[in-house]
């Protein structure tokens, strides 16, 4: 039997930026916060000189265990799907801060047209334009709703960026400039404005200045140094849950870590979530801890799989499309197609770099282009980086050069400093044969069903991306390159899960029977229970999306304290979202 513990106010399971940023606004406010996180407790200390390409990039030090607990995969319903074993193909994070620490910065907002997709898309090109077993549903909210809160997660994690020049509507500028502009970074922009396309620098949470932001937390300046992706960062200059929103939970004193605490379910009366069940992974104790308010702000992974094992709403059924748990699996799969480009007579700087160096243009995002003779829907945007090369992972050749030998050695050490990549990031839509549920054969350490992933390509996938792959050969033309290599879009999905851009499982809505949450993220089926993360998006739009799931926390966050001072009660109710039903 667990050992039940004293109840808290608010219990939070997972401290990456979701669960940072409602631990440190429901802290703020004066409400008692508990934090469950299943790694270790860490710090900027933990992370100093530890530029190790072997310990980090190669053996995953930050990520999940996958002898303990991994996924299941399968590319179609009618395959048994087997676990996912090698770092290699799934990176989630582990640890204080989640994936938000070892990310590499990029921080985007997601378009309007992606809040309003079935709408939009129906009211421009009717009804017959999106394919039948196409699940695209509006999210029940707003971009002009949203607005405030991206503008808010902005300011907290200082991100450093310019205007999009084809982008909405801002409030505001980011909070501090964009990162410098590097030779090879400026051919690709020279390239896409020649070609009439209108280029601008990413936005950055890898900081250009030293930054205060509105809680007081100090970011430090961005050294360039290269080892930001997969890496936490030595020097404090990448905006990330240690460096800011725990730092300010802390400070409240209204707030617990709990390292080392796998939550294993959900405690579920039929009507609200009374608490969780959690284990202490360094003394095996398993403990209850009640609650009157949970939030689950876990990687979508997580979070959908604690709801289908706490029996906590309906079950997705691809057979029918009935149940909303595990509905609406998206991510990007596609995303790291590129066009490489090599070049005989021009050397660039490729030491230097950090995780979101890059410049990008969006005239293809969304439903910037017109759609009505296109075979898919949606777009993607078109991008460069400069994450700063290391020695094991850069060997870079063009197509048919052998793997081995001397003409490998020779063209190896010739092109290291002569490879640049252009790729497109995709925006992925939902399918009803894409889904999220449980394994009915693998379990973890602890005896519990493994989550099964389900994610199978479709033609629309395949004519985005190669439509973005003739567009970055365009651009690695004009920028000059000597030999342009269009890597090979695959047939079928390959199982492999690095990047972490993976989404759904508990969507939001207006309408119960087509969603998990509202636009609080609050559940429809306990309303003292909020979902927050990427599990909440209908689909995925082709930007990355930790701007998205920080505003999103911020207004979740808002949610959850009218929630606690108003007494309880549904934040958000209505029937009246609109969306495709049609069946399989």
């Amino acid at each position: 039997m667990p050992t039940e513990l004293d109840p808290v106010e608010v219990l939070v399971v997972g401290s990456g930026w979701a669960g940072g940023i409602v631990s440190a606004e429901l802290a703020k406010a004066g409400h008692e916060v508990v934090c469950l996180e299943r790694g270790e407790e860490k710090a900027i200390e933990d992370y100093m000189h530890v530029k190790d390409e072997l310990r980090f990039s190669t053996r995953y030090e930050m990520m999940q265990d996958l002898s303990k607990e991994t996924i299941t995969s399968r590319h179609r319903r009618d395959i048994t799907a087997l676990p996912v074993r090698t770092q290699d193909d799934m990176m989630v994070g582990n640890d204080e801060g989640g994936g938000s620490v070892h990310w590499s910065g990029v921080t985007f907002r997601f378009l309007p047209y992606d809040f309003e997709i079935y709408s939009q898309t129906v009211e421009q090109y009717g009804e017959d334009k999106i394919p039948e077993d196409m699940t695209l549903q509006d999210w029940g909210i707003t971009y002009d709703e949203l607005e405030p809160y991206y503008d808010r997660y902005e300011k907290t994690a200082g991100i450093s960026g310019e205007p999009n020049p084809v982008g909405p509507p801002r409030s505001d500028d980011y909070p501090n400039p964009p990162m410098v502009e590097t030779p090879n970074i400026r051919l690709f922009k020279d390239a896409a404005e020649n070609l009439g396309y209108h280029p601008y620098m990413l936005p950055s949470a890898n900081i250009t200045e030293n930054y205060e932001n509105p809680d007081g937390q100090t970011i430090a300046q961005c050294q360039y140094c290269a080892f930001c992706n997969a890496y936490g960062c030595d020097y404090g200059a990448k905006g990330d849950p240690i460096v800011t929103v725990l730092a300010t939970a802390e400070e409240t004193g209204n707030f617990e870590m709990r390292a080392k605490s796998h939550v294993r379910r959900v405690n579920y009366d039929g009507e609200q979530a009374t608490g969780v069940v959690y284990v202490d992974t360094t003394s095996g104790q398993e403990y209850e801890q009640p609650a009157d308010v949970v939030v689950l702000a876990g990687f979508t992974f997580t979070n959908t799989r604690l709801l289908l094992m706490s029996d906590i709403g309906t079950p997705y059924d691809p057979e029918n499309q009935e149940g909303v748990i595990g509905k609406n699996f998206t991510g990007h799969f596609l995303d790291k197609l590129a066009a490489n480009a090599f070049f005989d007579n021009e050397k660039f700087n490729l030491y230097m770099g950090a995780g979101a160096l890059g410049a990008t243009f969006d005239d293809y995002a969304g439903d910037n282009i017109d759609h009505t003779d296109r075979d898919f829907l949606h777009g993607g945007e078109v991008e460069i980086r400069q994450y700063g090369e290391r020695p094991i992972e850069s060997n870079q050749v063009p197509e048919g050069t052998p793997n081995w030998g001397r003409e490998f050695k020779e063209k190896s050490l010739f092109y290291f400093n002569r490879y640049l990549r252009i790729q497109f990031q995709v925006g992925t839509l939902p399918w009803s044969f894409n889904y999220l549920d449980l394994d009915p054969t693998y379990t973890d350490v602890y005896g519990d069903p493994l989550l099964r992933v389900t994610n199978e390509y479709t033609d629309q996938d395949k004519n985005l991306m190669a439509f973005g792959l003739d567009i970055c050969e365009e651009v690695a033309e004009e920028m000059g390159a000597d030999i342009v290599d269009r890597e090979e879009i695959p047939e079928d999905f390959d199982n492999h899960y690095s990047g972490g851009h993976y989404a759904g499982g508990a969507i939001m809505g207006d309408d119960p029977e087509s969603s998990a949450v509202n636009n609080y993220l609050q559940m429809w089926d306990a309303e003292n229970l909020f979902v927050v993360g990427a599990s909440a998006f209908p689909h995925f739009g082709n930007y990355n999306p930790t701007g998205t799931v920080g505003a999103l926390a911020y207004r979740a966050a808002e949610g959850i304290e009218q929630y606690l001072d108003n007494g309880g009660g549904m934040l958000v109710k209505g029937n009246n979202v609109k969306t495709d039903q049609r069946k399989v």
